[in-house]
């Protein structure tokens, strides 16, 4: 009897032992970016009003506002993501309904798609300044940056919309057959509603991502202040702003995180925005 109290209690010593370890562990995890986030938000919040929001970058971005770098990211992340859905969710259908699991080519499909999503962003961005701005004489726009990051995050929608397409259940197929509603009935009126949040979350992963990304933008995209007056211009995006004010402009670092502050903000909000309107399907 002694002997079995004696092995509880140093099993609750083990267990109480661990879960410190485990809680210390994951709080030390998670103080790195919460004090990343809160040093961003004290350096950035005084410089954060609406004249900021509404006024374009003056003395090299150290005051002024952010209004025309918003117009140039919000028109590059929607090039890249009219490019990216529709051949996103188009191939990854074609991969799921056409393509055998046990096909050499599915096999080699998945391969490079794996192999792009790993590719560093600076690839692309070499690719994008040697393809959409020499070749295709796009030039230094946000037409080439959109197309360019559209390359960037495309083999990473495609694998989650694809995963999404095959954890849909199998019993939605079995009932269009018993049904018999047609391949291309199934496809539009059952899988693809069935899986809109997932496509959703692919969506929102592939946004966060262009919204952060520099490396392919610097290449592409260009650095101007201005508001672009058409795709072919020249635009700056925010992560690229962020980026120069606090690497290139003395005194910057003020304007970077309130900058830092509305690009954190605004992918809560495209974020939420998102989940809203697939569920709503």
């Amino acid at each position: 009897m002694h002997s079995r109290d004696s092995q509880l209690n140093n099993a609750r010593v083990v267990n109480h032992t661990m879960t410190i370890i485990i809680w210390s562990v994951a709080l030390s995890t998670m103080l790195l970016p919460l004090s990343i986030i809160s040093d961003v938000f004290i350096k950035g919040l005084a410089h954060l009003n609406w004249s900021f929001l509404t006024e374009i970058p003056k003395n090299s971005g150290r005051e002024g506002g952010i209004s025309s770098l918003f117009i140039s990211n919000s028109l590059i992340l929607i090039v890249c993501l009219a490019v990216v859905i529709p051949i996103g969710i188009t191939t990854a259908l074609y991969l799921n309904e056409r393509v055998s699991p046990n096909d050499k080519v599915d096999k080699w499909i998945q391969i490079s798609l794996d192999v792009l999503a790993g590719v560093p962003s600076i690839i692309f961005g070499l690719f994008g300044y040697v393809f959409f701005c020499q070749i295709l004489g796009l030039g230094f726009s946000i037409l080439s940056g959109g197309l360019s990051l559209a390359c960037m995050v495309l083999p990473l929608f495609i694998r989650l919309c694809e995963n999404n397409l095959k954890n849909s259940p199998a019993s939605y197929r079995e009932a269009a057959e018993a049904l018999n509603i047609s391949h291309t009935g199934f496809i539009i009126k059952v899988l693809l509603p069935s899986v809109a949040e997932g496509i959703g979350a692919a969506v929102v992963v592939v946004m966060g991502r262009a919204l952060a990304e520099t490396a392919v933008l610097i290449f592409t995209a260009g650095y101007a202040l201005r508001y672009p007056n058409s795709l072919f211009d020249s635009g700056r995006s925010l992560s690229i702003h962020i980026y120069d004010l606090a690497m290139n402009v003395p005194g910057g670092m003020p304007a970077a995180s309130a900058t830092a502050i509305v690009l954190f903000l605004l992918l809560i909000i495209l974020n939420a925005l998102v989940r809203f309107s697939c569920r709503r399907l």
